[in-house]
């Protein structure tokens, strides 16, 4: 099986570096499958869930954007902040959704409605991408299908 070295980077650290089979990932101009011997691509990334494919094995990562550049033999996600599905915080998540729900609600003249409908959109993709976790084997890493 053919595979392409994938690199996972924020600011912080490198969250991600392995050959893997194929990622998808959220574009610009929406969600997109990327294999090795992909043709040259360069893209926002938008906020959204990251799948890894590593043969049959599948791992879920949150990224809250960034940039994706495809090369002839690499895949690099720069991205603003990314976790992988175990690492997120459901309880956070959680609260970060209801605090942004009642301020949509509520639309207090001082806060910034773009900003807040974009908080909101972070949380609900951590809180799907966490669902997905719950849908493995425990402690195994890999898919219950």
């Amino acid at each position: 099986m053919a595979t392409i070295k994938l690199e996972i980077v924020t600011a912080e650290k490198v969250v991600y570096s392995d050959d893997v089979s194929e990622v998808v990932a959220w574009g610009i101009e929406g969600q997109m499958g990327i294999l090795p011997h992909h043709a040259p691509l360069a893209t926002i990334l938008r906020p959204g869930d990251l799948l890894i494919k590593k043969g049959n094995e599948e791992e879920y990562f949150f990224a809250s954007g960034g940039f994706l550049e495809v090369t002839a033999d690499k895949i690099i996600i720069l991205a603003d902040t990314c976790e992988r599905a175990e690492e997120i915080d459901v309880a956070r998540a959680e609260e970060a959704k209801r605090r942004a729900e009642v301020t949509i609600k509520e639309q207090p003249s001082n806060v910034d409605m773009a900003a807040t409908e974009a908080a909101l959109r972070r949380s609900l993709v951590r809180l799907k991408v966490a669902e997905k976790r719950h849908r493995r084997h425990p402690g195994t890493g890999r898919s219950s299908t």
